[in-house]
């Protein structure tokens, strides 16, 4: 979920970052803590790679990162606690995740309101290693439509949409996802914000996730933007806390 906010802060405005028919590269650096209801503790170190491309109305994206995981061997990055059979007791393993493909279509604008919506589809492809439960090995398909409203230097966004699951080893089923927040201009260059981010449980029998993220980004120059973001855990199935940065520059 911190994926989406870090969508959200970056490419909302692409005026700030990139142009229609512009390529971009960015990585991150993200780090969370906490027991997702096990008892167990569990770090999680993820290091995501992108590659996008824009030309209005559409914008692509591709993601994959790196893990290091230590710590409870149940806990999936990006799923929480599950009955993950590939592991059992605690561990330290790293390798790469899974492979995101998104595509977002900016369906409606009005200037005159600044306000417009966005619908996005989203694949997961399972490229992670699954026997050290960095995967869960399932294909995932993400159904969403965003709206955001621009009031002077303030912008409300929010929105929802479905997680569907198909394959792998765990026990999946239909989710729903959802966004509410808020960002404030500060002046020409930087922006702070509140993000509630949620999902409800996608693994049987396990808690619902749901954070709370204060994020700041900053347009280092017309073709560069960086991020830097804290978050804390409200349900189970998230991490107690965690902080993260990330870097876009277009080429």
């Amino acid at each position: 979920m911190r994926a989406l906010l870090a969508a959200i802060a970056l490419c909302a405005a692409p005026a700030a970052v990139a142009q229609s028919g512009t390529w971009s590269g960015g990585v991150g650096a993200e780090y969370t803590r906490g027991d997702y209801g096990t008892g167990t503790t569990t770090s999680i170190l993820a290091v995501p790679f992108s590659l996008k491309y824009d030309s209005a109305p559409w914008a692509l994206k591709l993601t994959l990162p790196l893990y290091r995981v230590s710590g409870g061997g149940t806990v999936v990055p990006g799923l929480g606690a599950a009955d993950n059979s590939n592991r059992r007791g605690d561990r330290s393993v790293s390798g790469l995740g899974d492979l995101t493909v998104s595509a977002t279509n900016s369906a409606y604008y009005d200037s005159a309101s600044k306000f417009g919506v966005d619908f996005t589809g989203k694949v997961k492809l399972p490229t992670g290693e699954e026997d050290k439960g960095l995967s869960s090995g399932s294909t995932d398909l993400t159904l969403r439509a965003d709206a955001h409203k621009q009031l002077n230097s303030f912008t409300v966004f929010g929105g929802g949409g479905v997680l569907l699951s198909s394959g792998g080893f765990l026990d999946l089923k239909t989710a729903l996802v959802y966004t509410l927040g808020g960002s404030h201009k500060l002046d020409a260059r930087d922006s702070v914000g509140l993000s509630l981010d949620g999902r409800s449980s996608v693994v049987r029998g396990t808690p619902p996730q749901r954070e709370l993220t204060a994020f700041w980004s900053r347009a280092v120059e017309k073709q560069q933007k960086i991020q830097a973001y804290f978050l804390v855990g409200l349900a189970n199935g998230s991490p107690d806390w965690g902080v993260g940065a990330s870097f876009l520059r277009a080429f």
